[in-house]
């Protein structure tokens, strides 16, 4: 399959057939769908469990069930979420997107049992416009994002996402990318590598990290994660070392949304996703951090209110609300899940539907 450097210029696109991933796309100039029932849903690879995934299903059902349904997954990681929506909707069309190509891979594995019903795209998910017009797709009933990094990535110790694993300061998603984590900490000016670490990471001591990082790199290049892990321990004073966790979680946040600009990428894909849905269509979000959660929020919040200029005696029909929120603020996983799955304990959903065409 190929690849590309940064940002892709073009996706590339690919069927699912016997367990492999092959280089077409959906025919002709419309999403093809086989109405036959995929098997049933394999093991679950050990580390990874969908998150929130009963509160998706019964999200999603009443616009996926409709046969010629078409899903876009635009965070497809290794297909959890997506293996679901097959086996419940039998006439489900799936459209899969992932910057990281060994997810394309692994989730072209894992979704065989439902060829002819899956197409994949190696692209980051601010294409989906550009993913679903080369199929001829000019609007879906179903629109998922699950963000973040993936449980498969992390527990992947040489890509770098990790502070538990001694690894190379990589962090990249799409790995032909030039940009890694090692770029950003042995080149970025002290005042730029604060802003980052305080803007993404929310980090109360980014100064003092980013300066002993400046610091530390004069006198060789920071090249792994323990690295980066003494740097960190030794600027936060102990009493913040005590409490809220590991010490580094929020600058290895930072750091690995600043390397696949996660924020610009959501802030150009979520208008793009909004855009794509028909009527009846939903969208639902899973966000991980405070800062994923507002964007999405301004996001659907903009669609789902009146905006007729105030003043005016009577309600504009071209201003009336495109969308209507499914959920009413963030939904939170139960604590019966966070026990099982740990790592849900962060999770925000979102949801809204569209109720009708834009003016």
């Amino acid at each position: 399959m190929e690849t590309w450097p940064g940002t892709p210029q073009k996706p590339v696109l690919s069927t699912v057939a016997g367990g492999t991933v092959t280089g077409r796309g959906l025919a002709g100039s419309a999403v093809a769908v086989s109405t036959a029932k995929g098997g049933l849903m394999g093991p679950e690879p050990a580390a990874h469990v969908p998150v929130m995934l009963d509160r998706v299903l019964a999200l999603f059902a009443p616009a996926l069930n409709p046969p010629g349904a078409v899903l876009v997954d635009a965070t497809l990681g290794r297909g959890g979420h997506a293996r679901a929506l097959l086996e419940a909707h039998p006439g489900l069309a799936l459209v899969g997107l992932d910057t990281d190509e060994e997810a394309i891979k692994e989730s072209g594995r894992l979704l065989a049992r439902y060829s002819g019903r899956v197409t994949l795209a190696h692209a980051v998910y601010d294409q989906i416009a550009d993913v679903l017009a080369r199929q001829g797709v000019t609007r879906v009933q179903g629109i998922l994002f699950d963000l973040g990094v993936s449980s498969p990535q992390l527990d992947e110790p040489g890509r770098g996402f990790a502070y538990s694993y001694e690894a190379p300061l990589d962090m990249r998603m799409n790995r032909a990318q030039a940009l890694t984590a090692a770029e950003v900490l042995n080149t970025y000016p002290a005042a730029r590598l604060a802003r980052v670490l305080r803007e993404y990471g929310e980090e109360r001591y980014a100064h003092r990290i980013a300066e002993a990082v400046v610091r530390a790199r004069a006198r060789a290049p920071l090249t792994s994660t323990s690295q980066l892990n003494e740097i960190i321990r030794d600027s936060v004073p102990a009493p913040a070392r005590r409490s809220g966790g590991h010490p580094a979680k929020r600058t290895f946040q930072a750091l690995r949304i600043e390397v696949n600009a996660e924020l610009d990428v959501l802030a150009r894909a979520l208008p793009m996703a909004l855009d794509a849905l028909a009527v009846g269509g939903r969208i639902v979000v899973l966000a991980y951090h405070s800062l994923e959660d507002r964007a999405v929020k301004r996001a659907l919040t903009a669609r789902a209110v009146d905006t007729t200029p105030p003043g005016l005696p009577v309600p504009l029909a071209e201003a009336r609300p495109q969308f209507k929120l499914l959920t009413r603020g963030a939904e939170r996983p139960s604590a019966e899940e966070v026990a099982t799955n740990p790592r849900a304990a962060s999770a925000r959903l979102r949801a809204a539907e569209r109720i009708r065409e834009a003016a």
